[in-house]
């Protein structure tokens, strides 16, 4: 089972795509957990997770999330601007599937 963090401002924004991922990795057949979360909860639920995604605008936050995951011992990365702005919980998913590798 894959554990996949994501994280934005308030934890809204990414609430479908978080929905478009999940519908990509039952069509894939991946087991996956994915969820979102604001900001301020994300480094306490990176203890849960195999990979924190973090929104575009939160693009600011990367080292300091980086710090907190390092401990923790997960990759942390920007989702792509164009896939967030489309929704594509595909392109998403692909991407912390090869960060957890």
């Amino acid at each position: 089972m894959k554990r996949i963090l994501l994280a934005c401002s308030a934890g809204m924004s990414t609430s479908l795509l978080v929905t478009k991922m999940q519908e990509a990795a039952q069509t894939k057949g991946v087991e996956c957990e994915i969820w979102a979360v604001a900001q301020d909860r994300a480094m306490k639920d990176m203890e849960k997770a195999d990979v924190l995604l973090i929104g575009p605008q939160m693009r600011f936050m990367k080292r300091k999330f980086e710090k907190t995951a390092g401990e923790v011992g997960i990759p942390v990365d920007i989702i792509d601007p164009m896939a967030y702005g489309r929704v594509d919980g595909e392109a998403v998913l692909s991407k912390a599937l090869d960060l957890i590798g």
